[in-house]
């Protein structure tokens, strides 16, 4: 990727396929997982290497829940594995790391290696790698709106004074910009409860190839893709 003074600033992965591109290798789904994970690291080193400031992938969604119990338990062993090596590595990889998502279900380990790993990388200087762990988007709406209005009997608000912005800082995304490029592998075309209020603005581009396959040079392409979009915000 050539320099360019029209990068995206932020870019949202839903990194869709694992499973399938395991499945056309006659492997389990676990071994999609590992290889998607593998994928994950590669291409969150390059974003931070070309000067991406933001990246959030949607690594389990709160209707994951639903897979089998022995996939959701090996994912669960494999985010908790990723999170503690990053953790390891924070001294040497100037990536912080932020989990988005509810902390509701999730084992005291996974919890305890998730503000392990945010504390470790909280000062780096390098991208943001938000990774939405148990995440949904309508669960983060109603979420946000609890907060509101329990500030709003605090009286520490008025009703009259919630806009965009209160909204936005009642999300797990607070303090960052909202994504300009959604990505999404496996030729699915829908964003299936991910970032619902912060991608309205988003350029969306859907690459039909699973995620384990996905490269850098994809990674280039999209950004391609977005540099050659006019962005207008709902204005003419």
């Amino acid at each position: 990727m050539e320099e360019n003074q029209n990068l995206p600033k932020h870019i949202a992965i839903i990194m869709d396929g694992n499973r399938r591109w395991a499945k056309n290798l006659g492997k389990q789904s676990n071994y999609g997982h590992k290889q998607g994970a593998k994928t994950l690291e590669k291409i969150v080193r390059y974003a931070n290497k070309i000067g991406i400031k933001h990246i959030t992938v949607y690594a389990f969604s709160t209707e994951n829940w639903k897979r089998t119990v022995d996939e959701v338990k090996a994912l669960m062993m494999l985010f908790q594995s990723y999170l503690d090596d990053y953790a390891k590595r924070a001294d040497t990889e100037n990536i912080k790391v932020k989990i988005i998502g509810s902390r509701e279900g999730l084992s005291k380990k996974m919890v305890s290696s998730i503000e392990k790993c945010m504390e470790r990388t909280k000062n780096n200087t390098g991208i943001v790698f938000n990774i939405a762990l148990n995440y949904g988007g309508r669960e983060e709406l109603i979420q946000a709106i609890k907060n509101i209005v329990t500030d709003v009997e605090n009286k520490k608000i008025k009703i009259d004074e919630i806009n965009e912005q209160t909204i936005s800082n009642n999300l797990y995304t607070k303090g960052q910009p909202d994504p300009d490029l959604l990505i999404r592998t496996s030729g699915e075309i829908r964003l299936s409860n991910f970032l619902p209020w912060q991608s309205v603005y988003s350029e969306f581009v859907f690459v039909n190839k699973n995620w384990p396959d996905f490269t850098e040079e994809d990674l280039d392409l999209a950004i391609k893709e977005y540099q050659h979009r006019t962005r207008k915000f709902g204005g003419k």
